[in-house]
């Protein structure tokens, strides 16, 4: 069972990769590369990922077992911020389709677990 702080965090996390799924839909990698506000738009939602992934496995280490390649997560939230003009728009579209249908399950599956309490 999560803790209330952690189901926030994952909770954000599920909502940026909606919105991910949302902003993207129906795009192509040209659309990305060509519009600014989509690049600026998915990458904040990244950023959101990263950060509220580490904010969470620092309250509950063990989520990284759940959730595929949390430490590649982190690290491209941190590339994105701090790296930023070194950032491949290929990369970026590559995590989009690659990487963020599984992290928007597994974190779908925590967020369905009954929280500390609760009485099913």
């Amino acid at each position: 069972m999560l803790r209330r702080e952690i189901r926030k965090y994952l909770f954000d996390i599920a909502q940026a990769c909606e919105l991910l799924k949302r902003f993207t839909a129906g795009k192509a990698l040209a659309d990305y590369q060509r519009d600014p506000m989509l690049r600026s738009a998915v990458e904040r939602q990244f950023e959101i990922i990263g950060e509220a992934l580490r904010q969470a496995l620092r309250l509950d280490p063990s989520l990284s077992r759940q959730i595929t390649d949390s430490g590649q997560i982190i690290a491209f939230r941190n590339r994105l911020i701090h790296a930023y003009a070194n950032v491949s728009d290929g990369v970026v579209w590559g995590v989009l389709e690659t990487s963020l249908p599984a992290l928007s399950r597994e974190v779908k599956a925590l967020l369905s677990e009954p929280e500390p309490g609760d009485t099913a």
